[in-house]
């Protein structure tokens, strides 16, 4: 109970801040294929799975509730008043990961003809809806005030946020930040963690376009991890690669826009930090292997 408790609380830290996402800590401690795996079960196998996988994912939502918890308590305010520090701090957490994964996809890497295309992919594709998205002025969502279009439109913003917590690549905030929804979601849940009802309507909105979310990719990203493991982990690591550009442009999202990050206003040792956090990560995993053999 503990040990998924703590993997949890991991994933929800991750899963809070632009930069990595759930499924890369996932990844990288060393629970990915169980967590893939419980979901898809929950949603599509039989009894004796779905009990299984519910009892292994409950032990995982309550760490992950805890954590969820503290990081937007902290982060709404964190991400506001200190934007460079942070940005740097998710600058850090993506470098960190990519070569980690790199290593252990070592062997699928190895094919760069049949995956060369689809990393291209994964960074246009980033690269291109956060160039939309800045185009689209979309950060000035008031998730108090309800509206049709925008429940409407949180509801697919839901959807695809949980897609990309699934990925080890690019995380579900890092995709909130591109659609402009990280600040104004970030403040909904603090609201309504401090009994603010005006704001849950449009939670329940985004809470639902989650589920459905959840249900419809995961059958899919198993079966493309399945299938064509090497096109998706070059995908994967575009789209992490695209999301330094997500990251970079950030500041540019918030209620009162401000500059994008450059080496003026970067943080080398809240970059180095965030590095220092995966590699942690990375260590626990280690030895957490050692013990059990």
């Amino acid at each position: 109970m503990l040990k998924e408790g703590m993997n949890g609380l991991c994933m929800a830290l991750a899963d809070s801040v632009p930069g990595v996402s759930g499924g890369t800590v996932a990844f990288i401690m060393g629970f990915y294929d169980q967590f893939i795996g419980s979901i898809h079960d929950l949603a599509f196998g039989k009894m004796k799975e779905k009990k299984s996988a519910l009892m292994y994912l409950a032990k995982l939502g309550v760490g992950w509730i805890i954590g969820m918890g503290i990081a937007v308590v902290v982060l709404s305010a964190l991400f506001e008043r200190n934007i460079y520090i942070v940005s740097s701090l998710f600058i850090g957490f993506v470098g960190g990961a990519i070569p980690l994964i790199v290593k252990a996809e070592k062997n699928s890497l190895r094919d760069v003809g049949k995956g060369f295309l689809f990393c291209l992919l994964g960074i246009v594709a980033v690269m291109g809806i956060t160039w939309a998205n800045s185009k689209g002025g979309s950060a000035a969502m008031d998730l108090g005030q309800f509206s049709i279009q925008t429940a409407v439109r949180l509801f697919f913003i839901g959807m695809a946020a949980i897609s990309a917590m699934f990925l080890p690549g690019i995380s579900g905030s890092t995709l909130l930040l591109i659609f402009g929804a990280y600040i104004p979601v970030i403040t909904a849940i603090k609201g309504v963690l401090s009994l603010e009802v005006s704001y849950l309507p449009c939670l329940i909105f985004f809470g639902c376009g989650v589920l459905t979310g959840a249900a419809a990719v995961v059958k899919a990203i198993k079966a493309c991890l399945e299938r064509f493991h090497t096109q998706t982990v070059y995908m994967i690591l575009g789209m992490m690669i695209g999301s330094f550009y997500a990251i970079i442009m950030g500041p540019t999202t918030l209620k009162i826009p401000q500059d994008a990050l450059s080496f003026g206003n970067f943080h080398i040792i809240s970059a180095v930090m965030g590095a220092a956090l995966v590699l942690g990560m990375q260590i626990i995993k280690e030895r957490s292997a050692v013990n059990e053999n």
